[in-house]
């Protein structure tokens, strides 16, 4: 029987319970609900602040890698299940999303994205928090998707009928958002503005490249990132998840009007 009692309930605690506290001894329990009491540190945009590793950036990595890796040992297959074509995402509207786990053969294709993710997505996820961020990535990519919808030729032997991979539509979705925080911050975007349009230029010099995805996901990554940094502090939960239900039903919206426009639906 232990002879050490806990400073905060009075409890007997054994030796494998017992925790060091600035006064006495504090068991397990009287431990756990001070951390509890404790208020979460928030970042100025209202992510919790949280240490260790970007665990979202990592997680999208890592699915990409995956999903590549898939792609090469199959054939092919992999890809035609999961790619985005206006033809087919009407009937498997899932496809709208998927796409932005695929990348092409080439492995420069990934590396890029791959790094251009890392470079914004652990800065994003830590000052958005993980929910909002995640929020922004996959509304970012969906927005590629609906981007080359509206913006590509509505033919079956054109446009609509080219498949459609890679996460540029997501990531541009990024760059997008982190200007407004930068600006909020009080910190100079141009970097990414420049970045941002030789970016956006490349497709129209090197063939095969869907600027209609980058364009569409940039317009939803700065509308998500515009709104989060604006929030005030008291109404930054309300906007966390509003403001991306608000996107994604124009998203929506916008996907049934092409469609309907040209006669599908």
């Amino acid at each position: 029987m232990s002879y050490v009692r806990c400073q905060r309930c009075g409890r007997p605690t054994c030796p494998e319970c017992q925790r060091p506290a600035p006064v006495g001894i504090q068991c397990v329990d009287c431990v756990a609900q001070a951390a509890k009491a404790v208020p979460t540190q928030r970042t100025a945009f209202g992510g919790a602040v949280r240490g260790g590793r970007p665990v979202v950036t990592l997680t999208i990595i890592g699915i990409c890698v995956v999903s590549w890796v898939l792609q090469l040992v199959t054939g092919g297959d992999w890809t035609q299940r999961w790619a985005f074509a206006p033809v087919v995402g009407i009937e498997e509207p899932w496809r709208f999303l998927t796409a932005a786990f695929l990348h092409s053969s080439s492995v420069l294709h990934i590396l890029f994205n791959m790094y251009a993710l890392w470079l914004v997505g652990p800065f994003l996820e830590q000052v958005f928090g993980r929910g909002r961020f995640a929020a922004l990535y996959v509304l970012s990519a969906i927005g590629g998707s609906v981007g080359y919808l509206v913006l590509a030729t509505p033919t079956i032997d054109g446009g609509w009928a080219t498949p459609v991979v890679g996460a540029s539509g997501a990531v541009f979705g990024l760059f997008g958002a982190i200007i407004p925080v930068l600006r909020r911050m009080g910190r100079n975007a141009t970097q990414i503005v420049v970045l941002i349009a030789i970016n956006m230029a490349i497709p129209f010099f090197v063939p095969g490249i869907a600027w209609q995805a980058h364009l569409g996901g940039l317009v939803v990554g700065l509308a998500l990132g515009a709104g989060f940094a604006a929030a005030p502090r008291e109404r930054q939960a309300l906007v966390g998840w509003l403001l991306p239900a608000v996107v994604g039903v124009v998203l929506v919206a916008v996907t049934v009007w092409r469609y309907t426009a040209v006669g599908w639906i």
